[in-house]
């Protein structure tokens, strides 16, 4: 199996199965001397992890991270040797007899059926390496990210439709993403979803969901032209998320239904001299390079596959059965995909920032474009 790894400067890949002993994640291309420790990586793996809620799968996972490589502490505090960075995460709660039933049969709307097709063989328990359990591995890789991004790119994501529920873009509040189990993006809409979503969860079955993103203290200038685009990169990287089925960037797909003069972001000097942009339908990406204003960005999850109404499939052996999904499972995987997106939008923005300073040096004008 290829295509484990992902990045270009700052390069992550990871490895291991839902229920095999282990998982992880080996990080290259970190530059020296970054304090890194482990501490450092679990705040953000502890909002990914099972288990916090009844609105996600009660596996009781850890996801206690660590560090096995490519830090060294020289007396002033462990830091980064510029040595790829190894980290391992134990798998402690798999529950492997729950997929009896489907080593035989295919589960609709998984990726049983092309992997077989694909490899002759796959992994059934919990879905081996196509389950969302492998994106502990990149929220551990995203930790590492925005050690080297610093405190000045703010990321941040959270849930803005939950369903057919929406919040409104003018009520969208990031702070207090963290502050409910649902993860949504307004406080005031927390109790209707949670008895909505009660309802999905006791029936069986699953429901999806829009994150959206927005990054703050990009400057101007990260991304490349035609094949490097930062857009074309934070989308590729967003649809690899378990789930995903589609991105936008910045106004998106309502962009289609405005006029030449509503869609552009017109620029005046500011105070400062530098340049103010009037409003942000680009999303903060202007021919695939960085603008200095938010990157914004909505990620659309579908429902989790796994439901205990019968759905009908083939075995392997091509005979018709109908199946249902027992075991523990997310009825919104989008919910715990919420780390995910921004540990990927951390990755992403850390392989910009070192191949933009790698191309031009690290001279940027950070107050050259603003809101």
């Amino acid at each position: 199996m290829s295509h484990n790894t992902f990045g270009h400067l700052f390069r992550v890949t990871t490895w291991g199965e839902s229920h095999g002993p282990a998982i992880g994640c080996v990080v290259d291309g970190c530059p020296p001397r970054i304090p890194l420790t482990e501490a450092d990586l679990q705040p953000w793996l502890d909002r990914r992890k099972p288990g916090g809620s009844r609105f996600v799968t009660q596996r009781k996972e850890s996801d206690t991270a660590r560090i096995l490589s490519g830090v060294f502490d020289d007396g002033d505090g462990p830091v980064t040797t510029g040595a790829p960075i190894a980290i391992h995460i134990d798998n402690e709660d798999a529950r492997s007899k729950d997929y009896g039933e489907i080593a035989r049969a295919f589960r609709p709307g998984h990726a049983d059926m092309t992997y077989q097709a694909k490899y002759g063989v796959r992994d059934h328990r919990g879905g081996g390496r196509s389950s969302a359990r492998e994106t502990a591995s990149r929220v551990a890789a995203g930790a590492v990210a925005r050690r080297i991004l610093g405190n000045g790119v703010v990321i941040r994501a959270g849930i803005v439709q939950l369903g057919p529920h929406r919040i409104a873009p003018d009520a969208v509040d990031f702070s207090v993403v963290h502050d409910n189990p649902l993860f949504a993006a307004s406080a005031g809409v927390v109790p209707a979803w949670e008895a909505w979503l009660d309802g999905v969860r006791k029936a069986g079955s699953s429901t999806g969901a829009v994150v959206a993103l927005e990054v703050t203290g990009i400057p101007a200038g990260w991304g490349a032209p035609l094949y490097g685009k930062l857009d074309a990169e934070l989308a590729a990287a967003m649809m690899s998320i378990n789930a995903v089925k589609g991105v936008e960037i910045g106004a998106g797909f309502a962009s289609a239904e405005l006029s030449g003069e509503d869609n552009a972001d017109e620029m005046r000097i500011g105070p400062d001299g530098g340049i103010v942009f009037q409003s942000n339908q680009a999303g903060g990406v202007l021919g695939g390079i960085s603008t200095g204003q938010p990157l914004t960005a909505r990620i659309a999850f579908k429902p989790t596959s796994s439901i205990l109404t019968p759905r009908q499939t083939v075995t392997r052996d091509g005979t018709e059965t109908d199946l249902r999904t027992v075991g523990r499972h997310d009825p919104c995987v989008a919910l715990r995909g919420v780390p995910v997106v921004e540990a990927m939008a951390a990755c992403v923005l850390a392989d910009a920032m070192l191949r933009h300073r790698a191309q031009v040096g690290q001279v940027t004008n950070r107050s050259s474009c603003s809101d």
